[in-house]
């Protein structure tokens, strides 16, 4: 058992390690979806919502593995879980709102392959959190996540209204940015300890 407080795992899920400007996962919504800011919001609220399912679902699934002595199936099992809660997101949205789904469009569907949440699910096995830490270790891993989706599109559309020179319009511009951005986040380094 971690004796880590809920504290400390929120925050350093959150600012001090956040998987997008510290681990460098999930990059590909970051950088895809996050031009606009409703888009982006949206999109964090769906990727923190199937970081908490997967979350509360690992911690089971490990539980039930250590049980039966099959720690081995953990990995399958894990993306088993991901993949049908992403599934379920993506036709409650496509009920509730076409427009958000359109506008998400291919990252949807991608929110299954988003290593930040399968990272979510062996991170706090590996660190033995408890169930509450688990939890909690998610909703912060979520919540940076949509955090950085959010600092990105505001940046993005920021750029859109400057006079950015021809030699660097576009993608470098965004690369230069998620650079600096990341930069920015390590100054929450000493906080998590």
């Amino acid at each position: 058992m971690n004796e880590t407080s809920l504290w400390s795992v929120f925050v350093n899920a959150s600012l001090v390690n956040n998987f997008v400007l510290a681990y460098f996962l999930g990059i590909c919504p970051f950088l895809g979806v996050s031009g606009k800011l409703a888009t982006a919001s949206r999109m964090g609220g769906a990727v923190t919502f199937v970081m908490i399912i997967a979350s509360v679902c690992a911690y089971g699934i490990h539980a039930l593995l250590l049980l039966i002595d099959a720690p081995y199936l953990q990995l399958i099992a894990y993306v088993v879980v991901i993949a049908a809660t992403v599934q379920i997101v993506e036709m409650f949205i496509k009920k509730t709102s076409p427009t958000l789904f359109r506008a998400l469009g291919i990252f949807l569907p991608l929110i299954t392959t988003n290593c930040a949440i399968l990272a979510v699910a062996l991170f706090q096995t590996n660190r033995a959190y408890d169930f509450m830490q688990s939890i909690v270790f998610a909703l912060g891993a979520g919540l940076g996540f949509t955090l950085a989706l959010m600092l990105m599109a505001g940046l993005r559309e920021k750029l859109e209204l400057a006079s950015v020179p021809s030699l660097v319009q576009g993608t470098i511009v965004t690369l230069i940015s998620a650079g600096v951005l990341s930069l920015a986040f390590m100054g929450f380094a000493g906080l998590g300890a």
